[in-house]
């Protein structure tokens, strides 16, 4: 339970300022003291808990949108820099940290909304731009080459889930999110885009995660196969060491701030998880029938999340610093909602499966809670940023992306709304 009080012609090496515009810069972090090494903002954290900020854009250098992030060394880190929901403003950046300096090194441009950055099973670094996922050794960014082309090329406004995402299996295929082109499959009049089977027209290609089987050393298939289909928007993606993989869902957008609730799905072959007819348990979506939606034939929800808490990045803890957290599911909740603007920790079985529990209750900002639907599963989780809602004078709200767990253990967090680079740490 969730306690209240509880083309590779694009890329270049950096030469010159970047010329586009980029969004508002955020509200910037106070901090006062030290969080294991690092300056501590005043957001109010866990007990043992603190949060540091590494950096935060005031101007100069650096990402204006950073998304995720990969350790390379001990001082050093690649961040992806979405520039602007625009193609062809997005950046890759090497992240040096020399104490309390932070120098920025600008490694290519013009890359089209880059959000993942992961290493490969063969050691280079494997980067999902909106269209493409590119591969490049870690000292020749400038060599990238295509692994995967030809994803959708979606534009945010005309297709609404732009980023890909992805995540290697265990016999090497990569999985690779491609989001719905729509919010539900409705017409601006709220009439079903319908095939001649009265089912979603959108799905076929999109809405779902795609399969890319390794061919060779470095080489994926150019034709993919659906691995699971009926899927908004899978940008956070995990898989467990047992080979379980799951699925953090960004469900619909609905009038009101407290329906329906996100998801944790466990992806298997061939399942179909609702998308555009159904949400929550089984409840079927404005603008389809039920006979049209089949919400018993929908693989359901592992768990439930709150309402809008858009989960953006998931993993499995195994550093050293917070043994309590070890073998837990962190997510990160971006959205702008009370319920979201926080990192969890979700218990886990052997198997990396989350635990859950019902008649639970989630926290919502700035205080109190509210309740998931009495029968349905909800996560048993840790909150571990309780106070990063939005404090005058002290800190913005949080809007968390990308995580990585350093090689001390300490959990490093890119925060895209406010520009920012942090870092959870023991006080």
């Amino acid at each position: 339970m969730i306690r209240s009080l509880v083309s590779v012609a694009a890329l270049a090496l950096a030469c010159c300022p970047a010329t586009t515009q980029a969004q508002a810069p955020g509200r910037p972090y106070a901090v006062q003291g030290s969080c294991g090494g690092v300056r501590a903002t005043t957001v109010r954290m866990a007990e043992n808990y603190c949060l540091g900020r590494v950096w935060q854009r005031t101007g100069g250098d650096g990402p204006r949108m950073p998304r995720g992030l990969l350790q390379l060394s001990d001082t050093d880190w690649l961040i992806t820099d979405l520039g602007t929901w625009d193609a062809g403003r997005g950046a890759l950046w090497r992240m040096s940290v020399r104490g309390e300096a932070v120098v920025w090194t600008r490694l290519m441009r013009g890359l089209s909304m880059p959000h993942t950055i992961a290493r490969g099973p063969d050691g280079r670094i494997y980067l999902a731009e909106m269209s493409r996922i590119l591969a490049f050794d870690a000292d020749r960014p400038e060599a990238a080459v295509a692994v995967v082309d030809s994803l959708p090329d979606n534009r945010l406004h005309e297709n609404r889930h732009p980023l890909s995402s992805f995540i290697f299996d265990g016999d090497g295929a990569l999985l690779v999110n491609v989001g719905a082109p729509s919010d539900r499959c409705l017409t601006p009049a709220g009439r079903p885009i319908a095939d001649p089977s009265g089912q979603c027209a959108q799905g076929a290609e999109q809405a779902m995660v795609r399969r890319y089987a390794m061919t060779g050393a470095g080489r994926w298939s150019a034709t993919w196969t659906a691995y699971s289909t009926g899927l908004r928007n899978s940008v956070a993606m995990v898989r467990h060491r047992s080979g379980a993989i799951y699925q953090g869902e960004n469900s619909v957008d609905l009038t009101t701030a407290n329906r329906p609730f996100d998801e944790i799905n466990r992806l298997t072959t061939g399942a179909h998880y609702g998308w555009p007819y159904c949400t929550d348990m089984a409840t079927a979506l404005p603008g389809w029938t039920t006979r049209q939606a089949r919400c018993g034939q929908r693989t359901p929800p592992v768990s439930l999340l709150p309402p809008h808490a858009a989960p953006l990045a998931m993993l499995y803890y195994d550093g050293a610093m917070f043994p309590e957290l070890r073998g837990r599911m962190l997510m990160s909740w971006h959205g702008h909602r009370q319920a979201a603007g926080r990192i969890v920790a979700i218990e886990t079985d052997a198997n990396g499966a989350p635990l859950t529990e019902t008649r639970a209750l989630y926290a919502v900002y700035p205080r109190g809670a509210l309740a998931y639907p009495s029968s349905a599963p909800a996560p048993r989780a840790r909150v571990l940023t309780p106070g990063w809602n939005a404090v005058a004078g002290s800190h913005p709200m949080g809007a968390p992306v990308g995580m990585a767990v350093a090689r001390d253990g300490s959990i490093w967090v890119v925060d895209d709304r406010n520009a920012a680079i942090l870092r959870i740490a023991r006080p």
